[in-house]
């Protein structure tokens, strides 16, 4: 019984593994096909404005007021299991976007955009005696829209599946507006979702196992520091 865990581990991580690995070699072919289907005046197309609209609101700072608003109804309708679900959410979709952003800093992977300007590739925090940290042309990999998405979703599927459902559904409409807009490649995407759905599943336990022993110590030291 005790093997189960890890032999489920270990399909888990030569599926996210082979994940990994395909995308990236479906990186190029599906640039290419993308930007032949979007034609030269694809920026102003309605599609062109969905897409970065999806980007815009499918961000970090809405995502946190989505969950703020959920905590508020959560609370006034006394659902305790929800307010953890919420909280959970906001706290994974930060934590996953913290980590990748970090991470996607010293990659020095350019954007497909970037196309035929830059050559592809990885350059790490320095290339042609500049840094890259903090350069946006050399920011892709991996991904954190996807990740605070899928941050996001992921604790809310974990909780409830059939709710999370629609919730990864919309996460995966911000992960293709990043892929359709060119700032990130397929394989910044996959990994940012595997990563990020790691860190949901890994938050969410906690909150369950924790969570009530951690908010109730945080309740008495308030309590003591009020006095």
């Amino acid at each position: 019984m005790k093997r189960h865990p890890l032999i489920f581990l270990a399909l888990l991580f030569a599926v996210s593994a082979m994940a990994t690995w395909g995308a990236f070699h479906c990186d190029a072919p599906l640039r290419r096909a993308v930007v032949a289907a979007q034609g030269k005046n694809w920026k102003k197309t309605d599609n062109y404005q969905f897409h970065s609209k999806v980007r815009k609101y499918g961000d970090w700072p809405w995502l946190m007021l989505a969950g703020g608003i959920g905590l508020l109804v959560a609370w006034k309708l006394r659902r305790r299991e929800w307010l953890r679900i919420f909280a959970a959410a906001m706290i994974a979709s930060t934590l996953a976007g913290i980590l990748v952003n970090a991470s996607r800093l010293t990659t020095g992977r350019t954007r497909p955009r970037e196309s035929p300007k830059i050559e592809q590739g990885f350059y790490g925090p320095w290339h042609d005696g500049h840094l890259t940290i903090g350069n946006p042309a050399y920011n892709s990999f991996p991904s954190g829209h996807t990740a605070t998405a899928f941050g996001f979703s992921g604790v809310v599927f974990f909780a409830c599946p059939w709710i999370g459902l629609g919730a990864l559904v919309l996460a995966s409409v911000v992960a293709c507006s990043s892929l359709m807009m060119g700032t990130h490649h397929l394989s910044d995407v996959v990994v940012s979702i595997i990563f990020s759905l790691a860190v949901a599943w890994f938050v969410w336990k906690w909150v369950c196992q924790r969570g009530d022993q951690t908010w109730h110590q945080l309740r008495k030291k308030l309590h003591r520091a009020k006095k």
